[in-house]
């Protein structure tokens, strides 16, 4: 057993911290471009493109997140492409990310009155300047506050990177546990770190969803 003072072990724990943080980076942002793919296929007119937006959110909103990783991890291979740990946890929560923030945006779409296209028509707009001018700036603002609350959820996702041998904050915990033999130490620091990235960003939700629902 090797001895780790408190310090010890905070420290390699924030290190590996800034890896969970930079794959949820990663995985935010991949999952706003393509989810926005999936938004626009979601609504578009072509009944084609919306069941294929449909059949895509289903698949990732009906699986367990962990077996996506490892279709991608250990499934992949079998195709004869192999990713890193790094990168199947960034393919696997991108993806993952995509189908729901797609799914959040739709909803904002949909909530929208019909009078908004209208009034967008009636000025002479096509429908993509109807989106990027009417409908898109007023559907993001009345999901920002689930749009914050997803990506909680996807900060805590990220641990089971870990079990792909990705480096993150999971997996240093239990190298180090496994080294220390103090779980409850190593662990209570771990959970307080998440609690650290999350508990702001939690109340930055509720407060968006609450000045929303007064709006």
């Amino acid at each position: 057993m090797i001895e780790f003072t408190l310090w010890d072990l905070l420290r390699n724990l924030l290190f590996a911290a800034r890896w969970t943080v930079l794959l949820s980076v990663v995985a935010f942002v991949g999952g706003t471009v393509i989810g926005l793919a999936v938004l626009f296929a979601r609504i578009a007119k072509r009944k084609a493109l919306r069941r294929m937006a449909e059949g895509y959110i289903e698949v990732f909103q009906g699986t367990p997140l962990l077996l996506q990783l490892f279709l991608i991890f250990f499934g992949l291979p079998q195709f004869g492409i192999r990713l890193e740990p790094w990168s199947a946890a960034a393919v696997g929560l991108t993806l993952y990310a995509s189908a729901y923030l797609g799914e959040i945006w739709r909803s904002g779409v949909e909530a929208l009155p019909s009078g908004q296209w209208d009034a967008g028509a009636s000025l002479g707009l096509k429908r993509w300047q109807e989106l990027r001018l009417i409908i898109l700036p007023q559907a993001f603002r009345i999901t920002l506050g689930p749009t914050v609350g997803f990506l909680v959820q996807l900060i805590k996702s990220t641990a089971l990177a870990s079990i792909l041998g990705f480096e993150e904050l999971v997996r240093t915990a239990d190298a180090l546990n496994n080294a220390t033999f103090q779980p409850f130490r190593v662990y209570g620091l771990v959970a307080l770190i998440y609690f650290v990235l999350c508990f702001p960003l939690t109340r930055y939700a509720k407060r968006l969803e609450t000045r929303q629902a007064r709006a």
